[in-house]
């Protein structure tokens, strides 16, 4: 598995009582997206996001409110809903 410190933010992160949404943004090609795959395993389901896809990027454009966000990306990405954490 790779070391990154990222991990660790992450976890932090997760562990707050008082977070607020995150967002991963930096350069191309520095890692990103593998980091988020291997905090993802502390969760027990994962939904992957890209923004820059438009198709995906449409659920946050309309202002609804967000158990209606979470309940079609479900619905999008074909996850069936369950009991446990989840990590979008």
């Amino acid at each position: 598995m790779l070391d990154r410190s990222i991990i660790g933010e992450l976890k932090k992160w997760a562990a707050s009582k008082n977070r607020k949404p995150l967002i991963v943004r930096g350069a191309r090609q520095v890692g990103k997206t593998t980091a988020v795959n291997i905090f993802s395993q502390n969760f027990d389901q994962y939904i992957y996001l890209n923004l820059e896809i438009e198709e995906e990027a449409e659920f946050f454009e309309n202002k609804k409110p967000i158990h209606e966000i979470v309940k079609a990306l479900f619905f999008f990405k074909n996850i069936p809903v369950t009991s446990g954490k989840t990590l979008i």
